[in-house]
C-alpha cells in the first residue's frame, strides 16, 4: 500500500487547443477536468493499478470538495484535512505538438493549525493502514486484473498491511515553512515507514537532513539543488551522488525525453525508452514515481517501470495516468553503462 501525502492539491482543468495565440479567442477542440497534484497522481496511478492508495491532502471549498468527488471515483481512499481557504484551481493549454503552457494558481493559505493537523492526519493514517491486511483496491488477498507495475512487483498477496511507501510530493502551500516536509519525513520515519519526496528548492535541501529514502528531481530541480548548470548525462550524475551526500538514500533523477538516472547505494543506472508521440507531459513524472515505488523503491527493475510508466503517460490526454495495458516494458532500454557524454536535450541552467 502507498500513501500519499500532496500538501497542496488542485482541480486541474487542461484544454487541448491548435494553436497558442496571444491575445486572440481560443476555441477548445477537446477538455479534461482532473484532481491534481503531485501526490494526488501518484495515487492515480497507484489505483489504475488496481492496487490499494489511501491520499491524505488539506481540502477547502468547492474545488476541494470536486477533487475529494474525482479522486473517490478513481477508487482511491481520500482522507482530507478540512482547511478554511479553497483549494486551488490550474488550467493547461496543450497544443498538437505538445506544448503545454500552465496557469497554477497560488493555492490557500494554510495556518499553523491547519499544518499541524495535516501532520497529525498523516501520522493516524500510518497507524491505521497497519490494522489490516490489503491487496489491489482495498480487498484483503484478492488477486485483480492488471495488479501489477512490472514483472517484479510485488505480488498482491504478499502486500504488506503498513505502508509500503509515503510519498511526498509537490510545492508547500503558502503558511507552510521550507522546514515542514523534514518535519514530516522525521515522524514518518519514526513511525517505521519509508519516504519518497518529490519537492525542491528550499523544502529539498531542508529534508534532506533528515535523510528521505528516495528523492525525485528533475533536470532543473536537480541543477538548482547543486547551484551548477546540467549539460551532459554525466553532469546529472554527479549532482544525483552530490545530493546522496547531503542525506538521499537514492536518487531518481527525471531528464525529459533523454530518460531517467537512478543513483544509489547499489549503482548507478540510466533508463530510456521509445516515446512514438508526446501529447501531454502533465503527470508523466508522478506516473514514474509510482511505477518506481510499486515495483519496490529500488534497483534497476524499479527504474525500469518507472520509464515505462513515465513513457506511457506522456502519449496520454491531460494528467491522465496509465494502466497497466498502457505500458511497453519491451521498449525500455536500463542500463549500468551510463552514457555520461551524452548532452541533454534541455540542459537545466
Amino acid at each position: 500500500m502507498i500513501l500519499t501525502v500532496t500538501p497542496n492539491p488542485s482541480l486541474d482543468r487542461t484544454y487541448e487547443v491548435p494553436a497558442l495565440d496571444r491575445g486572440e479567442v481560443l476555441r477548445a477542440t477537446a477538455e479534461r477536468m482532473d484532481p491534481g497534484g503531485k501526490g494526488v497522481n501518484v495515487s492515480r496511478a497507484v489505483a489504475a493499478a488496481g492496487r490499494r492508495t489511501v491520499a491524505v491532502l488539506p481540502l477547502g471549498g468547492a474545488p476541494g470538495a470536486l477533487v475529494a468527488e474525482l479522486l473517490a471515483e478513481q477508487g482511491i481512499e481520500v482522507v482530507p484535512v478540512p482547511v478554511a481557504g479553497a483549494t486551488r484551481s490550474n488550467i493547461a493549454l496543450a497544443e498538437p505538438d505538445g506544448t503545454l503552457t500552465k496557469i497554477n494558481a497560488p493555492g490557500p493559505e494554510l495556518t499553523a493549525a491547519e499544518s499541524e493537523a495535516l501532520l497529525s492526519t498523516i501520522r493516524e493514517r500510518i497507524h491505521a493502514t497497519g490494522t489490516r491486511a490489503d491487496g489491489p483496491g482495498g480487498a484483503s488477498g484478492e488477486d485483480a486484473s492488471g495488479d501489477a507495475f512490472s514483472p517484479d512487483a510485488p505480488s498482491p498477496d504478499a502486500e504488506p498491511s503498513t505502508p509500503t511507501w509515503i510519498a511526498c510530493c509537490g510545492s508547500l502551500p503558502r503558511g507552510l515553512a521550507p522546514e515542514w516536509y523534514a518535519e514530516l519525513v522525521a515522524r514518518a520515519h519514526r513511525a517505521g515507514a519509508r519516504i519518497a519526496l518529490d519537492t525542491s528548492g528550499p523544502s529539498l535541501l531542508a529534508a534532506l537532513r533528515e535523510r528521505p529514502d528516495v528523492v525525485k528531481p528533475n533536470a532543473e530541480e536537480l541543477a538548482e539543488a547543486v547551484g551548477r548548470p546540467l549539460t551532459t548525462v554525466g553532469d546529472a550524475v554527479k549532482a544525483a551522488e552530490e545530493l546522496r551526500t547531503y542525506g538521499a538514500g537514492s536518487v531518481l533523477a527525471s531528464l525529459g525525453a533523454d530518460g531517467q538516472l537512478l543513483v544509489s547505494a547499489e549503482g548507478t543506472y540510466f533508463g530510456s525508452a521509445t516515446v512514438a508521440s508526446v501529447r501531454s507531459n502533465v503527470g508523466a513524472g508522478d506516473a514514474s514515481l509510482a511505477g518506481f515505488l510499486a515495483a519496490g523503491g529500488e534497483g534497476p527493475a524499479a527504474l525500469a517501470s518507472a520509464v515505462a510508466h513515465g513513457a506511457a503517460a506522456v502519449q496520454l490526454p491531460g494528467s491522465v495516468m496509465p494502466s497497466p495495458g498502457d505500458l511497453d516494458l519491451s521498449a525500455v532500454t536500463v542500463t549500468a553503462d551510463v552514457p555520461l557524454d551524452r548532452l541533454l536535450t534541455e540542459p537545466a541552467p
